[in-house]
């Protein structure tokens, strides 16, 4: 059943998650590459709505550890700090996903560090992975970090722009060109190939 969810841009239906898992994904990932001084991070880049999507199609054996991870880390924040980890401050749920990334939070299922080793791998994925898969909305991931963009040929000239660090972005997605087509990028991951990022 598809909900909507809107805290980090316009509604957008969810493929995977409650809406109530995906708000306390997107604070988890708002704080692993927060907003700051360097430009848009996790939240600005869709790495949740990617998490979301991904649950439904080449990370759907997560699924499972998502749901109860989640639970977990709401429950633990709330017995150790008093609040949701939504409702805590920028310097609590950083405290809280320290104890969560030592494996010193109570109530996972499993190690409450291996949760947080699957979520920052995604949160890396959904923040800097082609974002014909539902992340890097708008280019962000690649603009934070200087990414110039996917190209199927580069000339000299851009070769030495390149190594001088100033070939400006395409925004283009791998899918943009021809020689891929999103029809076997889809089937690809239907089948659990390795293509999500």
């Amino acid at each position: 059943m598809a909900r909507a969810f809107q805290a980090s841009g316009a509604p957008e239906a969810l493929e995977s998650l409650s809406a109530h898992e995906m708000e306390v994904l997107d604070a988890i990932v708002g704080r692993l590459i927060p907003t700051d001084a360097n430009g848009p991070g996790a939240v600005e880049a869709g790495a949740a709505r990617y998490i979301d999507r991904a649950l439904a199609g080449a990370l759907s054996p997560t699924r499972e550890a998502y749901r109860s991870g989640l639970a977990a880390l709401d429950r633990y924040a709330q017995s150790s700090r008093g609040k949701t980890f939504k409702e805590l401050s920028p310097t609590d749920q950083d405290s809280v996903l320290i104890d969560v990334e030592t494996g010193a939070a109570t109530g996972f299922t499993g190690s409450s560090a291996a949760f947080f080793a699957m979520v920052l791998n995604h949160t890396h994925q959904g923040t800097f992975g082609d974002p014909y898969y539902g992340g890097n909305r708008d280019f962000a991931g690649w603009d934070l970090i200087g990414y110039p963009g996917v190209r199927t040929m580069v000339s000299p000239t851009d070769q030495r722009t390149l190594e001088a660090h100033q070939l400006k972005s395409n925004h283009k997605s791998a899918y943009d060109y021809g020689t891929f087509t999103k029809s076997s990028a889809r089937l690809s991951a239907d089948a659990g190939g390795d293509r999500q990022a």
